[in-house]
């Protein structure tokens, strides 16, 4: 299994490592790490990219995916000379990653507004560095709600939520109220704990990626657009000052 250290620390951008198994697929390289603080994307999130740094060669982490308990690392090209045991520098995109924190932070302010004001479950969403889409079950949309929203959302920016993640198991997890925003339930019914992410005095959501510990972090919301995806399917587009 591999230690998850963007879950000890979203903050973590370099980090040292030893490579636990090597493959190569479609003429690139892709390796297993003890440790990593590359986010292998779900949830909307997209993946980490980076460098790896192998006895002086530096290279570029294009791709991370999880399958099973192991996060695999795809290289840019493939590497011949890359052996199980040999150490390794890992550095994140950091300005990347941390837009998307930021981004995935703003995206529950959002939530967190639509629920709380509007009753509104979640039926969808996606994000990229400093923009994201989320769709809700909305009868109908209006200029003057998506204004009143946005303007809520940047209240609760400045408010300086702090955002505090936690597991717990499965049981006491469920017996929070609301816990799951989407419309439906995501969560696979084998997980033994579920990791919460909490907007203290606003938003508190099962959730599995990376956030800033401060609202105040995300900086201004903009909703740039907003279309009807079906009779009682909105969406919303945001993007971050």
């Amino acid at each position: 299994m591999t230690e998850l250290l963007y879950y000890q620390d979203a903050y973590c951008q370099e980090f040292d490592a030893k490579i636990t198994a090597v493959e190569t697929q479609e003429g690139k390289t892709r390796v297993t790490l003890d440790r990593t603080a590359f986010y292998p994307g779900g949830g909307g999130q997209p993946n980490d990219i980076g460098t790896l740094t192998v006895a002086g060669n530096t290279y570029p982490v294009a791709k991370v995916k999880k399958e099973g308990g192991q996060h695999w690392h795809t290289l840019g090209q493939e590497v011949a000379d890359l052996a199980v045991g040999t150490p390794i520098q890992g550095q994140l995109d950091w300005d990347r990653r941390h837009a998307i924190m930021r981004t995935h932070t703003a995206m529950h302010i959002l939530c967190g507004v639509v629920w709380r004001d509007y009753g509104a479950s979640v039926t969808g969403g996606n994000m990229d560095p400093g923009k994201g889409r989320m769709d809700f079950e909305f009868a109908e949309l209006t200029r003057e709600m998506i204004s009143e929203i946005e303007a809520k959302c940047n209240v609760e920016v400045a408010a300086a939520h702090p955002v505090r993640d936690q597991s717990l198991p499965r049981e006491e997890a469920f017996q929070i109220p609301d816990l799951i925003r989407t419309k439906i339930n995501l969560l696979p019914e084998g997980i033994p704990e579920i990791r919460t992410v909490e907007l203290v005095g606003l938003d508190l959501q099962a959730d599995g990626g990376t956030h800033v510990r401060n609202t105040q972090e995300v900086g201004s919301i903009k909703v740039t657009d907003y279309k009807s995806k079906g009779a009682i399917n909105k969406r919303m587009y945001i993007e971050l000052g």
